[in-house]
């Protein structure tokens, strides 16, 4: 029976190439010289410093663009509060989303159920498997996935014939 899995999934080396290059750019720009302007990858998790909240805007700027330019969909990011360090510094951290949380993948077992499609929908993990007897109908369950759910940045791979 052919299936696919609905996953969200970032590319995470190029988040890092990403990531690398807006620390590059911070070094070499000359309004960033002698400021505590910074990027840094841990985990899933980017963290910006810089001495004024103007100045995280454009380290973000900076951050979303290489992002765009590397194929990275910005949706992944998602965006934590401004917190003051010490003196007159400022950090923000933004998180990388990975996996489907649980709210999202019934709603799109939900979409998939209410769209009276030849396919079923079952969520495993943070992923969601949709399976059917023919290709063209799970065809059109990507294409209703994909139209209905644009504020997540979705992937569909491990499609079986």
């Amino acid at each position: 029976m052919p299936s696919f899995d609905t996953v969200c999934e970032p590319d995470l080396p190029e988040v890092r190439n990403a990531v690398d290059n807006t620390a590059k750019e911070i070094s070499t720009r000359f309004d960033f010289k002698g400021t505590s302007a910074a990027v840094e990858l841990k985990d899933k998790d980017i963290t910006l410093t810089g001495d004024a909240e103007f100045q995280l805007t454009q380290i973000e700027d900076i951050l979303r663009n290489k992002m765009t330019k590397r194929n990275v969909d910005v949706r992944f990011l998602d965006k934590g509060a401004v917190q003051k360090i010490g003196g007159d510094k400022v950090k923000q951290v933004f998180k990388v989303k990975s996996g489907i949380e649980a709210e999202q993948a019934k709603k799109i077992t939900r979409l998939i159920k209410d769209s009276k499609m030849k396919v079923q929908a079952a969520i495993q993990g943070d992923a969601v498997r949709v399976t059917g007897a023919k290709r063209d109908d799970l065809q059109a369950a990507m294409a209703l996935i994909r139209k209905d759910m644009d504020d997540l940045p979705l992937s569909f791979n491990n499609f079986r014939d």
